[in-house]
């Protein structure tokens, strides 16, 4: 009873790992899988001798080799051509044509039959696999000899230990030809785990998935995420003939495989087990060749795979013999590229670019380069630490990566051609459009301008924070009037806004007389702001809507704030040391008080008052949580009443929790509040808690 457990549970974990890894359509959870491999291993612990090289508990790596040995191919895997544009397809296309007319295989009229699939950009490899179990598995190496890398190969999850079907339909001997690669988002993890082992990180998952595949060490590879999908096949012995080979055996074509086209044979792969891309299509004509490499065009920047091209291959078999080979590739498949995404190029200067939040970014000047399609000469370095990590140097030869309309990037210097007299880069210390200071705070790796207000590379993000409801709420200014306004030359500082008149803004395109009426009767409304809103609105770093209150509350004039220093602003409730530094350092800068100065040149007055009924502290130190939809108030309304009331506003439910307000349609939060027993209110419940009923 128990070999035969042993068996079933062999037989349902494979057919869990195919759904999951190939069909990427499990049908159990988990914890449940987890069970069932637990449970295999423990009768394999108790019978070791029923150990198979079929089982998955195999797939986890043995103990390091001491190096590959070799292997021959039994049939060679050859390379293919390459068409890089439409002229060389139509030429591949025409050869094929001329040939296939020429023997009598297509009719004059007629046009050939494509296969068309992906040209995976990873490690080609061929598993090799008889009566149904795989026995051994290669790279390509020279095409004739590849690398034996079986260890290897059986931790990867897609691949079949043992083929799927009955038995009696395996394939004696049946070697697939595939290509092993890694998703993009596996390679984003792998490279943060070599960073935080200090490792070496990867280029580009074409490396890592195949530095991962050449690991002495299964156990190695056995932890990183790859894949294969298969696109081919090299000896196929059958052990019966199936009608397919019957019919062409008749015709005098005396061929191994057991079906008559390459779009079949795929589909028997994928029933046998084997991961196949699913957008394989059988085309016809250069038009329908052309149709599927735009279609996949479209497609590319949101596979989950990098892809270098698609590959034609002439659809049936016996027209694929009839064409034959050509040095050692084949006349009846090609691969038709797209536009390189990755080239090599000289770093002639590294300069930096301002965005629109104060964020420094490291420019790199190449010497002009075509990848992606396009002639590049900038690409981003992306911050100083990272320029750091890669070793780039002024006058190395780098990588430079494009892919689809992604800015693109500098990989990393080809080491073995760096040149003597490399400089390394030195972040300025200056702003270059405003002159203000760079500054990098402690445990970032974003330096940034600290010119904020006066900063032109900043001018538009900062004036639409500045307008925005919860700051000055000056309604009407939007960003497109702000991006002509900046355009144009006539807002420079946040003062400029107070300053314009009707006259002006009717000459800005699109703007009638009523629109520009009720912008300027907008900014004179905001005229006289909080001290807590007009801090907001400033876009000091780190200073968010509640700790702008908080700084007003405490110092209650504008002079008193502009004079705190660190010490002083660590006083006040919920101010660390990080926002005590911003808030120091924002009024330390000279150009900052400047424009503050002309603000309030401008005719725009603080309301510094600061309320002191009873009800201003009534939740003083408490927490609120709010959910639902209330009937009058928004969540930003009664956000603001709570925290002008000293109380503090929190997203979950805990024992600590004062009060829950509950609106329509509230959901866990009510309930979870119920349970704790924590009071609930109503809209006009919390506003008779704050003195605010009628």
């Amino acid at each position: 009873m128990t070999r035969l457990r042993l068996e079933d549970l062999k037989q349902e974990i494979s057919s869990h790992n195919h759904r999951y890894y190939v069909l990427d359509a499990p049908i159990i959870a988990d914890a449940e899988y987890d069970a069932l491999m637990r449970e295999l291993q423990e009768i394999e612990a108790q019978h070791p001798e029923w150990v198979s090289s079929d089982s998955p508990s195999q797939r986890v790596g043995a103990a390091p080799m001491e190096g590959f040995t070799t292997v021959q191919h039994a049939v060679p895997m050859l390379s293919l051509g390459n068409a890089f544009d439409e002229d060389e397809l139509v030429a591949f296309d025409k050869r094929v044509t001329d040939t296939l007319r020429a023997a009598g295989l297509i009719g004059l009229a007629e046009q050939v039959e494509y296969n068309a699939e992906y040209k995976f950009d990873g490690l080609a490899v061929s598993l090799r696999y008889e009566n149904g179990m795989l026995v051994r598995a290669a790279t390509r190496g020279d095409g004739l000899t590849g690398e034996d890398i079986t260890s290897n190969i059986r931790t990867i999850p897609s691949v079949p230990l043992r083929l799927m079907g009955k038995p009696t339909t395996w394939p004696a001997v049946l070697e697939v030809r595939g290509e092993v690669l890694m998703n993009h988002a596996d390679f984003e993890q792998l490279n943060i785990q070599q960073q935080r082992r200090r490792e070496k990180v990867f280029v580009n998952p074409r490396n890592a998935a195949a530095g991962s595949l050449r690991q002495l060490d299964p156990r190695i590879t056995a932890q990183r995420r790859l894949r294969f999908y298969a696109y081919g096949w090299g000896e196929v012995s059958v052990s019966e003939p199936s009608p397919q080979q019957d019919l062409l055996a008749q015709l005098n074509h005396e061929f191994p495989e057991p079906y008559a086209t390459q779009a079949e044979m795929l589909a028997w792969l994928q029933r046998l087990g084997f991961p196949v891309s699913r957008t394989y299509a059988v085309v016809k004509g250069v038009e329908g060749l052309l149709s599927y490499y735009r279609r996949t065009e479209d497609a590319r920047p949101d596979l989950p795979f990098d892809i270098d091209g698609v590959v034609y291959k002439v659809n049936y078999l016996d027209q694929q013999r009839v064409l034959g080979f050509v040095a050692r590739a084949p006349r009846f498949a090609v691969a038709h590229k797209y536009p390189a995404q990755e080239a090599t190029t000289e770093l002639l200067g590294i300069d930096v670019q301002v965005g629109r939040t104060g964020a420094i970014t490291p420019v790199a000047r190449l010497k002009p380069v075509f990848v992606g399609g396009v002639t590049v000469t900038n690409a981003t370095l992306h911050n100083e630490d990272e320029i750091r990590r890669k070793d780039v140097r002024i006058g190395d030869t780098v990588i430079i990566r494009r892919a689809g309309d992604v800015i693109p990037e500098v990989v990393g210097p080809v080491i073995d051609l760096r040149p003597e007299h490399t400089q390394a880069f030195i972040m300025p210390t200056t702003c270059p459009v405003c002159d203000s200071a760079i500054e990098k705070p402690q445990d970032e790796v974003i330096a940034r301008c600290t010119g904020g207000l006066v900063c032109a590379a900043q001018r538009k993000q900062n004036l639409a924070h500045a307008v925005s409801r919860k700051a000055l709420d000056i309604d009407g200014v939007g960003e497109k009037l702000i991006e002509q306004l900046v355009d144009t030359g006539r807002v420079k500082t946040l003062a400029d806004l107070y300053t314009l008149s009707v006259e002006e803004l009717l000459s800005l395109p699109r703007m009638g007389r009523k629109s520009a009426e009720n912008v300027v009767k907008a900014v004179n409304t905001a005229r006289h702001p909080s001290l807590a809103r007009l801090l907001y609105a400033l876009g000091i770093r780190h200073v968010g809507e509640a700790t702008a209150r908080d700084v007003a509350k405490h110092y209650g004039t504008l002079e008193n704030v502009m004079e705190a220093d660190e010490e002083g602003l660590l006083q006040v409730s919920e101010v660390g040391p990080v926002v005590a530094a911003s808030i120091a350092h924002f009024f330390a800068e000279p150009h900052n008080r400047a424009a503050i100065v002309k603000l309030l040149q401008s005719g725009v007055t603080i309301d510094e008052t600061v309320a002191a009924t009873a009800s201003s502290q009534v939740l003083a130190g408490q927490t609120v949580v709010l959910t639902g939809t209330l009937p009058t108030w928004t969540r930003d309304d009664a956000t603001r009443r709570i925290l002008e009331a000293g109380g503090k506003v929190s997203g979950s439910v805990s024992s600590k929790t004062a009060y829950v307000v509950a609106g329509v349609e509230a959901g866990t939060k009510l309930r979870r509040a119920q349970e704790l027993g924590v009071t609930v209110l109503d809209e006009d419940a919390l506003k008779a808690l704050l003195g605010l009923d009628d």
